[in-house]
């Protein structure tokens, strides 16, 4: 079993908030031109393409059974959903507003992983989600009359991708996680194929094929390589470390979010959402330097370092 390591796993998960954000760039590209089935379908076969021959020569665990292989399918289906819901937001919303609503997710988070997971939480970390959410609402502005529904599509990411964490949480330290991103990836290709290549009802066009020009295959491979080290980092980082902790962090996805829209698509945040930016930054590294003095002296940690208490000692963790 692998024991906590927060620092270890901070920096993991902060790996993940600087790559994820240039795949949601990534797919907002492509969203104007690859039918969504087939982005998402592609973007899991890199996946595996990358994986395989790495599981082959190090012979790295990938085979699941039992209740984690449940898990696992779970997962998957949740990795699908929240992909597809994301490549949908972006294209009606901003980079930076798709990001920073979706951020309702780490408060989901933290009331989930005290609940579902036994995770001690604590008052300080709380307190710092709670300021790092108000700076997602300077920084989001949202303007529900001009994009309609489209705007709640980042809150069903938001959902969707705070059960996939604990679920994640749940394996994490029994799997290898590349086997676990191998095998996730094969199922979602079983899982997406029959859609794509059968011709089952397709009302939205959401399924078409269609043949990608060199510019679409060379940003179809960038998603899928981008989006299978985000998990990766992702997955290693919850092996070290609670999801509580984590969780505040993964505001740093919105200035990196912010910047590549501004370089991407010059779309540059104003004088309210560039404070709301550095409200969340401040958050996110009250957390880091706040666990970094709990780690230093693990004799008397900090009333709201997220020790293993009984209950979590008996878990079986995940990816």
């Amino acid at each position: 079993m692998i024991g906590d390591r927060p620092i270890c796993g901070i920096l993991l998960m902060l790996g993940f908030c600087i790559v994820a954000p240039m795949a949601d760039a990534v797919a907002k590209i492509l969203g104007q031109s690859v039918p969504l089935g087939q982005l998402i379908f592609i973007r899991f076969a890199v996946q595996v393409v990358l994986l395989l021959p790495f599981i082959a020569l190090t012979g790295r665990p990938w085979r699941i059974r039992g209740r984690v292989l449940w898990l696992v399918i779970l997962r998957t289906f949740m990795h699908i959903f929240g992909i597809g819901l994301m490549i949908a937001a972006l294209q009606y919303l901003p980079l930076a507003d798709a990001v920073a609503i979706s951020f309702v997710m780490p408060f989901i988070l933290l009331v989930l992983g005290k609940r579902m997971l036994g995770e001690e939480v604590g008052t300080r970390r709380i307190l710092a989600s709670l300021i790092g959410f108000a700076g997602t609402l300077l920084i989001v502005q949202p303007s529900f009359t001009a994009v309609g529904w489209a705007a709640l599509l980042p809150l069903g990411v938001a959902l969707n991708f705070a059960f996939f964490i604990l679920v994640t949480r749940q394996i994490a330290k029994e799997t290898d996680p590349f086997g676990l991103q191998t095998t996730s990836g094969l199922m979602a290709m079983v899982i997406l194929a029959p859609f794509l290549l059968i011709g089952l009802p397709n009302p939205l066009g959401l399924f078409d094929i269609i043949f990608p020009n060199s510019t679409e295959w060379a940003l179809l491979l960038a998603i899928g390589t981008l989006g299978t080290l985000a998990h990766l980092l992702m997955t290693m980082s919850l092996r070290h470390a609670p999801a509580a902790t984590l969780a505040p962090l993964q505001y740093i996805e919105i200035p990196m979010a912010a910047l590549l829209g501004w370089m991407v698509f010059a779309d540059w945040p104003g004088t309210m959402a560039m404070s709301g930016i550095l409200i969340t930054m401040a958050a996110g590294l009250y957390i880091v330097l706040t666990e970094g003095r709990a780690e230093e002296q693990p004799s008397a940690p900090a009333p709201d370092r997220a020790e293993p208490s009984a209950p979590r000692q008996n878990m079986q963790p995940a990816e």
